[in-house]
């Protein structure tokens, strides 16, 4: 294979996968998930590992401030090493949500395989905290994962490339989702007409 035909091929591939899922439903449901955690005042945990880690980074940042929900990430370097070497890798994402994560709090874990461990293990905690989860996932349709959210899109690919490029695609259309909805409607030629005015009657003083 050249490498015009599998840069075609590879394109190809991301264009079936934009035509073929339809996630709409959740994405307009994580909106409305974000902007009632907004007006409660309670912010969004996001989290991954690896490359899921750096979009979690990305949309944290987008999501504070282009669309104004706070959200943090967690990826500080002394955090992470501080709660894998006292806890251990496995349990570092749910203890971090135990010392960070407030009750009304939306949580969204980023997993290209679903099955990491410390992701299973966060999803749990915040099943179990009561929180809002949302995941992203992909690979197998069955990923322990992709059960545990209240809202859980998933990618039918094993490339993680593919996954992740969708995760962020997805995240961030709901962010841009959100500052569209945002933006100040044009003006209009009905808009800018002069209103009606209504004739006020007042009250004869019948001692004047």
């Amino acid at each position: 294979m050249s490498d015009r035909q599998f840069l075609d091929a590879y394109y190809k591939k991301f264009e079936e996968h934009l035509m073929s899922v339809d996630v709409h439903a959740q994405l307009i449901a994580l909106k409305d998930l974000i902007l009632s955690s907004q007006v409660l005042g309670k912010k969004m945990i996001i989290a991954g590992n690896g490359g899921s880690a750096a979009i979690a980074s990305h949309c944290a940042i987008d999501f504070t401030k282009a669309a104004g929900m706070r959200c943090v990430s967690f990826n500080e370097s002394s955090l992470i090493t501080c709660f894998a070497n006292d806890y251990g890798y496995e349990h570092w994402l749910e203890k971090a949500l135990e010392f960070y994560a407030d009750d009304g709090d939306l949580v969204v874990l980023i997993s290209s395989s679903g099955r990491s461990m410390n992701m299973v293990r966060a999803a749990d905690y915040t099943t179990q905290r009561g929180l809002t989860l949302v995941t992203f996932t992909g690979f197998s349709a069955s990923n322990p994962l992709r059960s545990r959210g209240d809202i859980n899109l998933w990618l039918k690919s094993r490339s993680y490339n593919h996954i992740e490029t969708f995760h962020q695609l997805w995240l961030l259309s709901v962010c841009d989702l959100i500052v569209e909805m945002r933006q100040p409607k044009p003006l209009t030629k009905k808009s800018l007409s002069r209103p009606t005015l209504r004739t006020i009657t007042l009250p004869v003083d019948s001692a004047a």
